[in-house]
């Protein structure tokens, strides 16, 4: 049975394989690219297809704990990898259509799903346990969602150790924190005030028939989120996607114009785009991922920017220095990402505890290296995404400690997802003045004694 691109059943078959991808070890993005090649989908023909199932991979992945957990209950023998992750995505919309957010009829997640597994070849023996698991479900979705949300990982859609590091961290608000992680977030954009005022460009986004608020110096929350290619003025480059929390990195480096400028760990470059908007500065933007590095070269392109893109590992300069050094110093390091997981929610099911002892041996590499680079009275701004304190408030005491002549400056420390600054702790700035709605970042500043 052919299904056409535009039904519900072909776009749950392609979530369903993206799923299995990230099973299998794949970032969520490239696993949807591989799905969408593995159904021939075109980038332009088949937008709204290729739309519809990043949606529905991404809405399956903020669930994924509960379904994955009613999928081991309700399936006595395992139907393959495929139909596994298809009943994944089937549980994922019925799920959240129990919490008032599926979009979808129980009858048409079902039928839709049936079909689907019906069109392929390797999963149409499978059809009638996908239609027997289903109903069941809806059968007795009370009492299965009760019994399998026994489990912490199934109930918080969250690894049980990640729960643990929570509940050591923030002992009070740990709640919270999970429950933010499944919570959808929102567009927000930098509007590069180079090229016009934050309050015109509000002007520019109501008179497009879209909404908007600023949350920040630069920073303009959508009221719902848009193809960039709706956006106004983001092809000229008067705006750029960018979190309002990841917009305090240029900020704090506290540019002037004809500073030299290292940005490591750089790619895809919206940090290295900011820091060009806001002062005449020459910019080393280095990657260690060459793939990943040519992005940062497009989107300097559409901001009509210039830098110099260096493909090199932070932590050996060695390799790549040229011997000059550098005013400021934006170290945004490799780290868990516990901060963005709202915005990445495959991570939390990538990511191992074992990995972040790893994280954190790296990051002090990674800075130790980078802090011979700077020029004495240079400024280097620490910067994760991640909300665990031994990636965070941990390291920049161990920096303050071990880095010759650092002297450790005023920045905004842990700030949690959200709007729940008021929960963070570490630090020695002040949360006044933050954008107020934002990922999880952690910023630490420190200046090298003239």
């Amino acid at each position: 049975m052919r299904l056409q691109h535009e039904s519900l059943a072909f776009q749950m078959l392609a979530a369903a394989a993206a799923v299995r991808g990230v099973n299998e070890g794949s970032a969520l993005p490239l696993a949807i690219e591989n799905a969408a090649a593995q159904y021939r989908l075109d980038r332009v023909r088949d937008a709204a297809t290729r739309g519809a199932l990043q949606d529905l991979a991404y809405r399956t992945m903020r669930q994924f704990g509960t379904a994955r957990a009613l999928v081991t209950k309700l399936v006595t023998r395992p139907p393959g990898a495929l139909v596994d992750s298809l009943l994944a995505v089937a549980l994922a919309l019925l799920v959240e259509d129990e919490q008032g957010e599926g979009g979808y009829t129980e009858f048409t997640v079902v039928d839709q799903a049936v079909s689907a597994a019906a069109s392929e070849p390797k999963t149409a023996h499978a059809r009638g346990l996908v239609n027997a698991v289903l109903r069941r479900f809806l059968r007795e979705r009370k009492a299965l969602l009760a019994e399998v949300r026994q489990d912490d990982e199934a109930r918080w859609n969250l690894p049980a150790w990640w729960l643990d590091a929570l509940r050591k961290a923030y002992p009070d608000q740990w709640t919270a924190l999970a429950e933010s992680a499944n919570v959808r977030p929102p567009m927000t954009l930098r509007v590069n005030t180079a090229r016009v005022s934050v309050p015109d460009y509000l002007k520019r986004v109501l008179n497009a028939g879209m909404a908007g608020v600023a949350i920040g110096p630069q920073a303009v929350r959508l009221v719902r989120a848009f193809p960039v290619s709706q956006i106004p003025g983001f092809a000229e480059g008067d705006v750029s996607v960018q979190d309002a929390g990841a917009q305090l990195a240029a900020a704090l480096l506290d540019l002037a114009d004809g500073q030299r400028v290292l940005d490591a760990c750089a790619a895809p470059g919206g940090k290295t785009g900011h820091i060009l908007e806001l002062a005449n500065v020459e910019v080393t933007a280095l990657e260690s991922d060459a793939q990943r590095a040519t992005r940062i070269d497009e989107n300097l392109a559409r901001l009509g920017q210039q830098a110099t893109v260096v493909v090199g590992n932070a932590s050996r300069p060695q390799d790549w220095w040229d011997n000059r050094q550098y005013d400021r110093i934006l170290a945004d390091v490799p780290c868990s990402a516990s901060g963005i997981v709202r915005r990445h929610p495959d991570i939390r099911w990538l990511r191992r505890e074992v990995d972040i002892p790893r994280l954190v041996t790296e990051q002090r590499r990674i800075v130790s290296q980078l802090w011979n680079l700077l020029k004495p009275g240079g400024i280097l701004v620490y910067v994760t995404c991640s909300i665990f304190p031994t990636e965070n408030e941990e390291q920049a005491r161990w920096f303050g400690a071990q880095l010759p002549d650092a002297i450790r400056l005023q920045a905004p420390g842990q700030m949690l997802p959200g709007s729940m600054d008021q929960l963070a702790g570490g630090g020695n700035g002040s949360q006044e003045g933050l954008p107020t709605d934002h990922d999880g970042f952690f910023y630490a500043r420190f200046q090298k004694r003239p």
